[in-house]
């Protein structure tokens, strides 16, 4: 009885919680008819809740990362639909100044080239995380911008399929940003993601261009460093080219950098036993996008891959241990610990706890970059698996 009392109170929760949106929908420009007619569809998913309270076990390794995303047939795929898409592709880069393969790269990690767009309602989804206490005002603010996109006619209530978090389309839009950034590139009048490839590619295009994609230059590239680097430079500074020139850095074949009035920034993502990379202003619109150093330089290494280049001439290490989230919780517990400031600790390897890695190292006499490997892990009573 206790349980079967606990799920109606729930219900009748999430009853006026719905009540509540369709009034602030209504008041934020919805029409009453679009608000009323889609709310009253809308359900409670506890896949979504069930989707937002997970956190993953074990964090993926840069190698792992990089793997499952830039690899054969997606770098295949991409250049055929590179050529199979040339004159959209090209009108595209002619409007906005972003490259083709950059939007087939995009296209290729978002939705793998349009074969998966997500099966959730993006209405239910919304609203189920809207009326959840944990991130309600951001989810509120993506619903009424999905209600307003189907009151402008882009797409029927009943289609409006995405990601469990809301995102949508061949590019994976969040609302707010349909709403801002989305255009109707093949003049049908309606912005349609989901069926329109037009709309989709320009889209990101101008999406990408409103965050100051510079069309001079390239997202970064792959670079050796010297030896006895220091590699407390790769702390997120950014240097002039010339300056990382000086201090011994080549591309990724031995060969002088080029002289470019540009900035860079070092990025080590699997320490110094990996790659390393400089990443220009457009590392940085592409972490508009998606806030993850792995993810930016995936995409710049797929759109890379895509245009005709080759792998990595240091690809990251394949042997590396995953770590747990608990295992990073007690790293930075040690090193605060320790009188290394990581920050408050939440289980996430973030600026912070790379710096205190960095400060760590420099004082064990170990390469200074920020990465917790074995040696790092060993000195401080971690286990990557715990």
């Amino acid at each position: 009885m206790a349980q079967e009392s606990a799920a109606t109170t729930d219900s009748e929760a999430f009853q006026e919680c719905k009540i509540r949106l369709q009034e602030r929908a209504v008041n934020a420009g919805v029409s009453a008819e679009t608000a009323s007619t889609v709310m009253a569809s809308v359900e409670h998913l506890d896949r979504v809740i069930e989707l937002d309270r997970r956190q993953p076990e074990f964090t993926t390794t840069f190698a792992d990362y990089l793997n499952r995303r830039v690899n054969i047939p997606r770098i295949f795929m991409g250049r055929a639909l590179l050529q199979q898409h040339e004159e959209l592709l090209a009108r595209v880069t002619a409007e906005t100044g972003v490259p083709a393969p950059y939007l087939v790269a995009f296209w290729g990690l978002e939705t793998n080239f349009g074969s998966y767009f997500g099966k959730m309602s993006v209405p239910s989804a919304l609203t189920t995380l809207a009326c959840d206490p944990r991130r309600s005002g951001f989810f509120t603010e993506q619903l009424v911008a999905a209600l307003r996109i189907i009151d402008e006619g882009a797409i029927p209530a009943d289609q409006m399929e995405g990601s469990w978090a809301g995102a949508m389309g061949h590019v994976q839009f969040m609302p707010t940003v349909f709403l801002k950034h989305a255009v109707d590139a093949d003049g049908d009048g309606r912005r349609d993601l989901w069926n329109s490839l037009p709309d989709a590619m320009m889209s990101a295009g101008k999406f990408l261009e409103s965050m100051g994609w510079d069309p001079d230059y390239r997202w970064g590239r792959e670079v050796l460093l010297p030896d006895g680097f220091n590699y407390a430079l790769a702390d997120g500074r950014r240097l002039p080219l010339s300056e990382w020139r000086e201090l011994g850095i080549t591309d990724a074949f031995g060969k002088e950098l080029a002289d470019e009035p540009i900035d860079a920034a070092l990025v080590v993502p699997a320490g110094h036993q990996g790659p390393a990379f400089l990443a220009y202003d457009n590392f940085k619109v592409i972490m508009g996008w998606n806030r993850s150093e792995f993810y930016a330089i995936a995409v710049g290494h797929l759109a890379d891959r895509v245009a005709g280049a080759g792998g990595l001439q240091n690809p990251p290490p394949e042997d590396v241990p995953a770590l747990s989230r608990a295992a990073i919780l007690q790293l930075q517990q040690t090193l605060n610990q320790r009188g290394y400031d990581s920050g408050k600790p939440d289980g996430i390897m973030g600026p912070g706890t790379r710096s205190a890695i960095r400060q760590f190292q420099a004082s064990a006499g170990l390469v200074a970059d920020g990465y917790p490997g074995e040696g790092v892990l060993d000195r401080l009573g971690v286990s990557p698996g715990q």
